[in-house]
């Protein structure tokens, strides 16, 4: 009766919401950190016109032409993440640290020396990248003065009938958070609400009808959020690129992209506010979360370098949208200990399931670089890179889905066009090169409140052995932006300022 009931009532209204997604999933995967070798985070990827470099074909394509020989290289980056958490007025703090070996390939180079024909060079490379390192952790405490958790769960609960909430004879927990997974009509809601009422934060006051036992007279809610990330977006690249008479070179990338995502959070909350006269009152509540996405995508690069003159160089790179195939498994668990005023409750309510959701797409934005490069006497050179990226066309589909053409125009009102901006130098002093460089990258969103632009520097070093090369670089970079505690309901956020210091070495082989 209760499959009967499920089908002819919510199949239609709410199949949309088998799962939570939102708009920082897809976020997630259009923004990228300054990676790769050592030399080109030392200049802050400002290679567009530059090449040379096995990273610099990830911003323009054609810059593989540059190399006169045949090159490989290898590179290996600490990560070390500083996260300031204020919420509410307090403010804590959280450091994480990682090593990770983040590049990795080889370019081989041909040269038509017969005079014959006027494309005279050609090149081939491949290429790995990690685009992005997902690792971090994050710690958020204050007191909020008007918002319980419980609105998380009362926002998911209100309007669904009582008898998806409750267990029936002979049925366990993980029964009936197994049923409402699976059954498309209900899904991701019904479970939260399902686990809640189970754990007696929520109780019903009629069909369809809710009401928490979190007593909200007094308010100061004291609330603790935790989260911790593990992961990497990474990409292959494929390269070939060709020369006409040493002063126009056009390359092409086909990449593969692969991710792989683990977060883990956990939001806590107690209060000492008043009893209520009957029945129990909520004391603490902990809500745990692990999320793990995983997939692959695809995207292509077009690059186009001009030399003018020896000294002048201009280019123009375009990178498409990467669409991605992406899969979401998700594990939870909600304590709640609850008091009469004579004995204490504690409910434990662990499902013990995996939810396993249907592979959905995210398509990110293209990207355009502008690039010039000054190059003096063959001892040193200037390059600047201006980029462009609309992140309101970050694209989730099916967009037959309702959510995500929700969440697809919530996306197109939130992000706009940003710009970047990367300026590099070089000078060599004998066997000796020195690097500097600084980035800036406009905020994704309209409005800086959400995240604010971000800054970074950089400086480098390397040393020349001639048939060998090895390469150091620091990076710094930093922005803030507004971490919810919950989706939905409670979304009071934290404002968290990240800052990244980033140590890179590079070996390099010519062959």
């Amino acid at each position: 009766m209760k499959k009967i009931f499920l089908s002819l009532l919510f199949v239609a209204s709410l199949l949309s919401q088998a799962q939570e997604t939102t708009t920082n999933d897809a976020l997630r995967y259009a923004l990228n950190n300054l990676t790769g070798t050592a030399r080109f985070r030392g200049m802050s990827g400002a290679f567009g016109a530059v090449g040379g470099d096995l990273s610099a074909i990830n911003v323009n394509p054609a810059g593989s032409l540059f190399f006169t020989n045949n090159y490989a290289s290898v590179s290996s980056s600490l990560y070390t993440i500083h996260n300031r958490s204020d919420y509410f007025g307090t403010t804590t703090r959280e450091n994480f640290s990682s090593l990770d070996l983040n590049q990795i390939g080889a370019v081989l180079v041909f040269n038509d020396k017969s005079g014959k024909t006027d494309w005279s060079k050609i090149a081939v490379a491949l290429n790995y990248d990690n685009t992005n390192n997902f690792d971090t952790e994050i710690f958020s405490k204050g007191t909020n003065p008007s918002n319980s958790i419980d609105r998380y769960f009362l926002d998911k609960a209100q309007g669904l009938p009582n008898e998806f909430v409750e267990l029936q004879p002979g049925e366990s927990i993980t029964d009936l958070y197994t049923y409402l997974g699976e059954q498309s009509g209900l899904g991701f809601p019904a479970q939260q609400a399902m686990m809640a009422y189970q754990a007696y934060l929520l109780e019903s006051d009629g069909p369809g009808s809710y009401y928490s036992n979190v007593n909200y007279a007094g308010g100061n809610f004291r609330q603790e959020n935790y989260i911790s990330a593990t992961g990497y977006n990474g990409k292959f690249s494929a390269n070939i690129a060709t020369s006409y008479k040493n002063r126009l070179f056009l390359g092409m990338n086909l990449n593969a992209h692969f991710t792989d995502y683990v977060k883990t959070t956990s939001v806590y909350e107690s209060n000492s506010n008043p009893l209520f006269s009957t029945g129990d009152t909520v004391r603490d509540i902990q809500f745990d979360n692990e999320l793990y996405t995983y997939g692959t995508g695809f995207s292509l690069n077009l690059g186009v370098i001009l030399k003018v003159t020896e000294e002048f160089r201009y280019g123009i790179a375009y990178e498409s949208p990467t669409w991605y195939q992406l899969n979401d498994e998700l594990s939870q668990r909600l304590i709640v200990n609850s008091t009469d005023g004579i004995a204490n409750f504690k409910e434990v309510v662990a499902p013990n399931v995996v939810n396993v959701y249907p592979t959905y797409k995210i398509q990110t934005p293209s990207k355009i670089t502008f690039s010039g490069a000054y190059i003096f006497n063959k001892k040193g050179l200037i390059s600047i890179d201006y980029a462009m990226k609309d992140y309101s066309n970050i694209k989730f589909k099916p967009t037959s889905v309702s959510l995500f053409s929700d969440l697809n125009t919530q996306m197109s009102q939130q992000f706009k066009n940003a710009y970047e901006l990367r300026i590099g130098g070089e000078y060599k002093i004998k066997q000796w090169s020195v690097r500097g460089g600084y980035r800036f990258e406009e905020s994704p969103y309209k409005s800086t409140s959400e995240m604010s632009d971000l800054i970074g520097y950089s400086a480098g070093l390397g040393y020349n052995f001639g048939e060998s090369k090895l390469d150091f670089a620091f990076a710094n970079d930093s922005r803030s932006q507004n971490v919810a505690f919950l989706s939905s309901g409670m979304t009071d956020a934290a404002r968290i300022r990240t800052k990244n210091n980033n140590i890179t070495i590079t070996y390099s082989i010519y062959f």
